[in-house]
């Protein structure tokens, strides 16, 4: 009799002791960085917006507004995220018009992204911190049937009481990066009893499955779908956002533009560089870059200057009235840019890869058909560069010098940088589809869960 009151209060009692450690590394972590968030909130005004979600503070009145079955949670934790969700969103709205979805998003870029442009979800709210009491409180007011990971956003405590409440748990979009695996991997004992909570996982590609499978997921859960993100991407490039984006910044039509997305510290002086001497060849080329974290930007400002680019305008500037007259560069220092200024690239090159970073998202300027050249650190986006490469449209190359004479060369010849630009927008169309199947099967993971409930398209 006791025990079977001890197993209905904790399910998973083999994993008390873990879970004891884990809660206790936790507790002295959040000790430990307290102090620095709490500088980060009153005097940089950084996580002021979610703090209070995070923590439980959540106005009832959102609530309110979750009406409808099945009800599903979806988590995001950021932009990367939500693009990836979207359509898996739209694509469940279309099978149940009557459902509750609620995107959930870690950080506050996320949440602006998840409101703007997840049009079909029922609510937008923040993730809560892997606190227990927390969770439990957030959780009994959403009160999903299924909640859905995006991507690789594991939370022990909050799986755990999950699956302790009977709710069903799936991973759509899944991948886990080498540096990812690594981890993973050195603690699979602790993460494999997490895993093992996950009714059914959609990996990305079979690399992705494969780690997953080491790190210690059932082999039986694991579903490579594909990449639900080239539906994300398909469905937002359109010539009203390229029109809209030149006209902002003043740019031409037939304007050339040199693009340095997602750029990493380093990786500016370096663009700068080759800026510079692309300029004696092409001496009306511009040259737009959007770092990483625009917080930088004031940073990469004064490197332009110190690199001789006096004539440069932040965006900022520009979204505050000044019009772009006659500079040279742009620097992007607002988040919410980087897809749109893609759209007006002549060359583009994805940061996060002349240092040691792993690369960032190249999926984004082949949509808009722009050829997207990178560095060799693309760890985290080997099957996207294996993808790019096989259709022309993506040129690794090894440092700037590399970087200047690809440049020159694409530019000096548009009808082949046109042509490879085309071929990978092509196949970025070619490989749409994963939304749908990632929908069929958080549908079908759910068809038991609601009794009496129909789901069309679900078989």
């Amino acid at each position: 009799m006791t025990g079977d009151i001890i197993l209905r209060l904790n399910p998973f009692p083999e994993f008390a002791q873990m879970f004891l450690i884990y809660n206790v590394l936790l507790a002295l972590s959040t000790a430990f960085l307290a102090p620095y968030y709490l500088v980060k909130v009153f005097f940089g005004g950084k996580y002021r917006k979610s703090i209070g979600p995070k923590l439980g503070i959540v106005p009832s009145g959102i609530f309110q507004d979750m009406k409808g079955e099945p009800r599903i949670w979806v988590h995001a934790v950021s932009v990367g995220e939500v693009n990836a969700a979207v359509p898996i969103i739209a694509s469940l709205r279309e099978s149940l018009p009557g459902a509750c979805i609620v995107l959930s998003t870690a950080t506050e870029t996320g949440q602006e992204a998840a409101r703007k442009m997840a049009l079909s979800a029922t609510a937008c709210i923040y993730y809560p911190l892997d606190i227990p009491v927390v969770i439990r409180k957030l959780l009994k007011r959403v009160d999903p049937d299924i909640f859905v990971i995006v991507e690789t956003e594991l939370w022990p405590n909050f799986i755990r009481i999950c699956k302790e409440k009977g709710k069903k748990i799936v991973m759509v979009n899944g991948r886990m990066s080498p540096r990812s695996f690594r981890r993973y991997f050195a603690t699979r004992f602790f993460w494999q009893r997490v895993l093992a909570c996950i009714d059914g996982l959609g990996a990305i590609s079979e690399t992705d499955a494969k780690r997953f499978k080491a790190a210690g997921a059932s082999s039986d859960k694991i579903r490579v779908l594909g990449n639900s993100k080239y539906d994300a991407l398909s469905m937002r490039v359109g010539p009203e956002l390229k029109d809209e984006t030149a006209g902002r910044l003043n740019i031409r039509r037939d304007a050339k533009v040199l693009v340095g997305g997602s750029t990493h510290e380093g990786e500016e002086k370096i663009l700068f560089s080759v800026y510079r001497r692309v300029l004696a060849s092409y001496p009306d080329l511009l040259l737009i870059i959007i770092p990483r974290h625009v917080e930088r930007g004031r940073d990469i400002l004064s490197c332009a200057a110190g690199e001789g680019f006096e004539d440069c305008i932040a965006m900022s500037d520009i979204l505050n009235g000044r019009k772009r007259e006659g500079e040279r560069v742009v620097i992007v220092d607002v988040m919410g840019e980087l897809f749109k200024i893609y759209s007006i690239a002549s060359v583009v090159f994805c940061g996060g890869s002349l240092v040691p970073r792993g690369g960032q998202n190249i999926l984004e300027p082949a949509a808009w058909g722009k050829v997207v050249l990178y560095g060799p650190f693309m760890d985290d986006f080997m099957d996207e560069k294996a993808l790019l490469e096989q259709a022309g449209a993506g040129i690794s190359v090894r440092n700037g010098e590399e970087l200047q004479r690809k440049i020159i060369d694409l530019l000096g010849d548009p009808d082949a940088l046109s042509r490879k630009g085309e071929a990978g927008k092509k196949i970025i169309r070619e490989n749409s589809g994963a939304a749908l199947r990632y929908a069929e099967m958080i549908l079908q993971t759910i068809m038991g869960k609601i009794p009496g409930s129909k789901f069309p398209n679900a078989e």
